[in-house]
């Protein structure tokens, strides 16, 4: 999940130097909400290990 969002990420920096700007910022959506999901995962997954072990 975290490739994803920083791939999403390498491309929206890319189309921004470019001058694509309506691309980078759907690429900078999507990369910062993937980020987040990965978040929400990490810290539920690290909750979880904690309290069965």
């Amino acid at each position: 999940m975290l490739s994803w969002a920083l791939t999403f990420l390498v491309i929206a920096i890319v189309a921004a130097v470019l001058g694509f700007g309506g691309i980078a910022g759907t690429a900078a959506g999507i990369a910062k909400i993937l980020f987040i999901i990965f978040l929400v995962l990490f810290i539920v997954s690290f909750i979880m290990g904690r309290r069965s072990g």
